[in-house]
């Protein structure tokens, strides 16, 4: 049995921008398919805008308003709201000024650093 507190992973930068605490990853936890992570991005700024050629991703935002944009479309997202960015997706999130994001992010499979394409 593999359980993991979120408090007691250490938060680390992403090549798009975003800090993030591996939840479950390769890193962590006996995980082959997926993983799952807690994701911020402060008031007033965006993650890089990116795509990933093998991941597709699932976003559910827990505090925060802010901006998703994923191939050119956007749209306002809050609590309560999941996102699904397919892979090869061209996808950037921007946190709304005064407001920190906080979401869980899921990728299968699992995130990695050279998956991630500018």
């Amino acid at each position: 049995m593999t359980i993991n507190q979120l408090s007691a992973q250490a938060p680390f930068t992403t090549k798009d921008g975003s800090t993030i605490r591996s939840i479950l990853d390769r890193t962590n936890a006996p995980v082959e398919l997926q993983s799952l992570a807690e994701a911020t991005v402060p008031s007033g700024t965006a993650t890089q805008r990116h795509y990933h050629k093998v991941s597709e991703e699932f976003y559910f935002i827990l505090e925060g308003h802010g901006l998703m944009e994923i191939n050119g479309e956007t749209q306002n997202v809050s609590p309560g709201d999941a996102i699904l960015i397919p892979r090869t997706a061209w996808h950037q999130i921007t946190a709304n000024a005064g407001s920190t994001l906080r979401f869980l992010c899921c990728c299968a499979p699992p995130y990695a650093h050279e998956d991630t394409y500018f």
